[in-house]
């Protein structure tokens, strides 16, 4: 049986070293393993004028034990002296690169860095956008101003059409257990619905996260963006749930700067989950 993994995407900066910490916060407690990966692109380290071959894989080797050393560094601390750490350094695409290691490997979830609001495109950034957009795997998206929680807030936004899948249910229930979080909020955002679809909606909701007490809210608001972004300030929530689906109310929040203005209010991170 293939060991779980996290996978975290760094580009070594420190939006990426912030995630990789949070990732080695959540590995300790899930028991999971980490792979740190790094994307070389297909021209980078490339001259243009001159192009060495002796170089350019010298280049790559030294890309490789760069990647190995700053991983070193999280496992030297003592806190995460037993959490097992891999690298994986190609030449590719990001997209292309990640979805292959996913393809051969049992990853749990993905961990991704960003550089906070003022520095955002989209989404949260284009290799961030990129990947929750084609990659089909729990990302959880953490701003650089966040640090790992000790018993974080949690709210999923839902619209109660989206059935998750099986690896992004288990993702949040380890989650939810992990953080031995005792209640969630699941904010239901719809623009129309009567009472038998949100009756169904919260019934399967309770199916699929069976060990929490879940609190449902529904937004009143006659614009859902502002009405998740006041819900989530006045809730304090610690880790917002977000279900990609291609036509809800949600995925559209994906093509604006809305995520840019949830990160601006109390939100510490971002959990994208996927049918």
């Amino acid at each position: 049986m293939k060991v779980k993994q996290i996978l975290v995407a760094t580009d070594f900066s420190p939006s990426a070293a912030n995630a990789m910490e949070y990732a080695m916060g959540l590995a300790a407690l899930l028991k999971l393993e980490i792979c740190a990966i790094h994307a070389i692109h297909p021209t980078e380290g490339i001259n243009n004028s001159t192009y060495n071959a002796i170089f350019i894989e010298d280049y790559y080797r030294n890309k490789r034990e760069a990647l190995k050393e700053w991983a070193a560094a999280y496992t030297a601390k003592d806190i995460f002296k037993e959490i097992k750490v891999s690298t994986l350094c190609e030449v590719g695409f990001l997209k292309t690169v990640i979805t292959s290691h996913i393809n051969n490997h049992a990853v749990e979830l993905m961990v991704m860095g960003i550089t906070g609001a003022t520095g955002l495109t989209g989404i949260v950034g284009s290799n961030a956008s990129m990947m929750v957009t084609k990659v089909k795997i729990p990302t959880l998206i953490i701003p650089l101003e966040s640090s790992f929680p000790n018993t974080p807030a949690i709210t999923l936004a839902t619209d109660y059409d989206t059935k998750l899948s099986a690896t992004d249910v288990t993702a949040l229930n380890e989650l939810i257990k992990a953080f031995r979080s005792q209640k969630m909020q699941v904010l239901y955002v719809e623009e129309k619905s009567d009472s038998k679809h949100i009756q169904t909606g919260e019934d399967r909701i309770k199916t699929i996260i069976p060990d929490i007490e879940l609190q449902f809210n529904y937004l009143q608001d006659s614009s859902p963006i502002s009405g998740i972004m006041d819900f989530i300030e006045k809730n304090e929530t610690d880790i917002l749930c977000l279900v990609k689906h291609h036509h809800n109310i949600i995925y559209r929040l994906f093509n604006r700067s809305t995520v840019n203005q949830i990160m601006n209010r109390s939100v510490k991170a971002i959990l994208v989950l996927h049918e």
